[in-house]
């Protein structure tokens, strides 16, 4: 127990460290970004038809493949508790199962995304002008078909983030865009493709993107990597591990993209204008939540190890520290997002009513954006990361149907708001989140199920 103690309290981020974690993760998702905004600016010069196809099949999309990130998420999880335990091979053996588990469940989604293709757009998204749909129908293929690759590449890049090694998921991130950036003009400004150009280009970025990252992970010098042969069996002591955070944020990623697409479901009412300037405001929207979302990444990688070494007045006090870091990063970048809210809307050349539309939730949705959004989505990693998932979904699904859905339809549709009614309804959904997640780390509940496991803290669990 001596030298237990004594290995534990080695886990230490300094400054210095937690720069150079949260930095290429902040690059990272600003590439991730800035492809997908290139994706739809590209593709907005084959019409209006288009950028909606494409922008309803991204939401199932996210729906299905979150399925299989959330592991992903239980899997870095597992992993960065071991690392903090400074028990390297249980850390490798969750490395091998985790990506065992998600590939194979990406290939079954993959699979029955194949089959359904049209039947499910139709059952979501029936309603939409038959050019939607057709474009809607060749994105969803194509893109079906990079699940497994997708499932890889994520997988072993969340266990490259475990071990604090940001900057070589930020490089191979880069490459990738490159590819991708490459592949849509080649697909829509020489072969003059429509969404099927935008979908082609992802197929190959992913294809290499799952290749690079297993080169990465096979590397028998990393304190994290696949073992060598590697198992072809379920090691179910392990995956329960994963599953036990994978299966809470698995349920809460896709509940929250059921959500998401019944929303959008009562967007597509609005009218093709009001779908494509939806669609500008999600792209634009990624971008307002950049510096949280790195900030939550990280939480995975310094309170994964902190709460595994069973430092937890050092987790609080990281959890204090980048959570200041989040809002205030998150406040510079949306302000500068309100100032050029004209500009931005302006390089999707939608049409007048399309545009104005998106202009009036642009500004709206950063203005709540600083005010709700890191501790509604930034915070709920920090208690992923000490096992505490399964409250971080009940809460999120909670909200996610009394007020974004329920008030998107109050909003939107009998208080005829229109697409700004559903904006407003999100923005309760954020600040219902944020007073919830804020009172379980006050209250010191959060750490209540990693201490019982452990068999570590008292009843209270302070």
């Amino acid at each position: 127990m001596e030298g237990q103690a004594e290995s534990h309290s080695k886990v230490f981020f300094s400054r210095k460290q937690l720069t150079a974690l949260i930095i290429p993760l902040v690059l990272e998702q600003i590439l991730g970004v800035t492809v997908g905004m290139a994706d739809t600016v590209m593709v907005s010069r084959a019409g209006e038809a288009a950028v909606s196809g494409v922008s309803l099949v991204d939401n199932i999309n996210l729906l299905l493949v979150n399925l299989f990130l959330s592991l992903s998420t239980g899997g870095a999880v597992a992993a960065a508790h071991a690392l903090g335990q400074k028990n390297e091979r249980k850390a490798c053996q969750a490395a091998d199962q985790l990506l065992l588990a998600v590939v194979s469940l990406s290939l079954v989604i993959m699979a029955l995304s194949l089959a359904g293709n049209r039947l499910i757009l139709k059952t979501i998204f029936g309603g939409v002008e038959p050019a939607v749909m057709e474009n809607a129908v060749i994105y969803f293929y194509i893109t079906a078909l990079s699940f497994p690759f997708l499932a890889a590449q994520n997988g072993c890049s969340a266990l490259c983030r475990a071990m604090g090694n940001t900057r070589i998921t930020m490089l191979v991130s880069l490459m990738l865009n490159l590819i991708n950036i490459s592949g849509n003009a080649f697909f829509l400004l020489v072969l003059n493709w429509d969404a099927a150009g935008v979908a082609a280009a992802t197929l190959i970025a992913r294809i290499i993107g799952a290749l690079v990252m297993l080169l990465v992970v096979r590397d028998q010098k990393k304190p994290l990597h696949l073992t060598r042969p590697f198992p072809r069996k379920y090691d179910w002591c392990i995956i329960k591990d994963i599953m036990s955070v994978g299966i809470p944020t698995g349920l809460d990623n896709a509940i929250f993209q059921v959500g998401k697409i019944l929303v959008q479901s009562l967007v597509v009412s609005f009218g093709t204008a009001a779908i494509a300037a939806n669609a500008v405001v999600g792209m634009t929207a990624g971008f307002a939540y950049i510096p949280g979302n790195a900030v939550g990444i990280a939480f995975l990688t310094v309170l994964g190890q902190t709460v595994g070494a069973e430092e937890y007045e050092l987790s609080k006090s990281y959890i204090r520290k980048l959570m200041k870091a989040a809002v205030f990063s998150m406040a510079l970048l949306n302000l500068g997002i309100i100032c050029i809210a004209g500009w931005l809307v302006g390089i999707y050349h939608l049409s007048p009513e399309g545009s104005e539309m998106a202009y009036q939730v642009i500004v709206y949705h950063s203005i709540a954006a600083i005010l709700f959004w890191p501790p509604a989505f930034t915070l709920p990693n920090a208690l992923r990361a000490a096992d505490d998932a399964r409250f971080t979904m009940i809460v999120s699904i909670a909200s996610m149907w009394i007020w974004r859905v329920g008030f998107s339809y109050l909003l939107g549709r009998y208080l005829h708001m229109g697409l700004l009614g559903v904006w407003a309804a999100m923005s309760v959904d954020w600040l219902f989140r944020a007073a919830c997640f804020i009172w379980r780390v006050a209250s010191g509940r959060w750490l209540i199920n990693h201490k019982r496991l452990t068999g570590a803290g008292g009843e209270n669990g302070t």
